[in-house]
């Protein structure tokens, strides 16, 4: 297996676009990821993919279109390379992190464009719930009126009746989120709120309130990926390191899971990532973990063994996984304050972990940050997929 490096980055802020199209929120992020790819070499040349792994989710049922390959390489100028979508719930931007990641590995590409990319406007409506509620189990979940979001709180309602945890051991993480995107240009919420603010918050899906669940957006955000040997001296310096990516699956349905709180997908996919990486998930220096609901968030951290089983939410009243906490999370602002652009999710956050690894992370800079661990999760960890980057 050849070395990775993430040579180039690029992002749109996250909200709703209501007056751009598919095509042009991937143009927008692609053109960024070359742009910085590039900005080192004027004189060089630019460096161009040879293929086009692209993340999406819902394009087919809320903007029409499929077959995003063609479209998005013909309409950024990379006719004839290979391109194609990788769907794995809202996961998906991940899943081409990993197909992007394993091409350059393999020796079969040399250079890999990423694309997360998702339109959530191009559709208002129950429609659009009803699409995003593809992810779980139509016949058994969602013919029965159920959503992502429903789920998500009978894993909460769930969680606190085996461990007893009080209603406010969610909170900490809503705040950390809304602290960290105050600090992010391209997030869509940049304001930090207080604790009463929380606790005042209407039921969405109970016992989850509204700043316990990620808003559904519109986003674009892409990396280049390479090998060393195609990078100078002084592009090498600045490159990000892939050393490891894991995915794991677990039965679609929750129902079907002998442990629903366990969240076994998490564990082996942080597992294989961290192992190829040669390092423990408690030696990274932040966690951008999986917040599309703050129950998840939590579930996933006691999943890889960074807090007690059922008393994840401990330390995370103590402080611990604030920006200058034990482990720093959501450090850009998470799906929760980011914005949640489904399926383009899982590329923001390598994104952002490579903001933080390369120090250019502004006021939201993890000290001393050299080792990164990202964790993307489609449906209630159905799908779990783990990247491991270092500087």
């Amino acid at each position: 297996m050849r070395e990775v490096v993430i040579a180039g980055i690029g992002q749109i802020p996250v909200g709703e676009h209501w007056e751009l199209s598919l095509r042009t929120l991937a143009a927008r992020a692609i053109s960024a990821a070359r742009k910085d790819a590039n900005n080192l070499r004027p004189d060089q040349g630019a460096l161009r993919p040879d293929a086009l792994y692209i993340g999406n989710l819902l394009a087919s049922v809320l903007s029409h279109q499929a077959n995003l390959g063609a479209l998005v390489a013909g309409n950024s100028g990379l006719e004839g390379i290979e391109a194609y979508t990788v769907e794995a719930g809202e996961a998906s931007g991940a899943g081409a992190m990993h197909a992007g990641y394993l091409a350059v590995a393999s020796g079969l590409v040399d250079t890999a464009l990423v694309l997360g990319v998702e339109k959530y406007t191009d559709m208002v409506g129950p429609e659009t719930e009803a699409a995003v509620s593809q992810v779980m189990d139509t016949d058994y979940e969602g013919m029965q009126g159920l959503t992502p979001y429903g789920l998500a709180g009978l894993v909460a309602r769930r969680y606190f009746y085996e461990t007893g945890a009080p209603r406010s051991a969610l909170m900490p993480f809503a705040l950390i989120a809304h602290e960290n995107g105050a600090g992010n240009p391209n997030a869509m919420y940049r304001k930090a709120i207080k604790p009463a603010v929380y606790e005042s918050a209407e039921a969405l899906a109970d016992p989850l309130n509204m700043y316990d669940l990620a808003p559904y957006a519109d986003g674009a955000a892409a990396v280049l990926l390479t090998t060393p040997e195609k990078l100078s001296a002084e592009e090498r310096q600045r490159a990000v390191r892939v050393t490891g990516s894991g995915v794991s699956i677990d039965t679609l349905a929750l129902h079907d899971r002998p442990e629903p709180l366990a969240f076994e997908a998490v564990r082996r996919a942080v597992d294989t990532a961290c192992q190829q990486a040669g390092v423990l998930p408690g030696e990274m220096n932040l966690f951008e973990t999986w917040d599309s609901a703050s129950i998840y968030a939590l579930i996933s951290l006691e999943a890889v063994g960074l807090a007690p089983r059922g008393e994840g939410w401990k330390p995370a009243q103590a402080g611990e996984f604030g920006l200058h906490g034990r482990m720093p999370i959501l450090t850009l602002g998470g799906n929760k304050a980011r914005g949640f652009p489904i399926g383009a999710a899982g590329v923001y956050q390598i994104v952002e972990a490579a903001i933080q690894l390369r120090g250019e992370a502004g006021p939201n800079q993890v000290p001393g940050a050299r080792r990164a661990l990202t964790l993307a999760l489609g449906g209630p960890a159905s799908t779990a997929i783990a990247h491991v980057l270092e500087r």
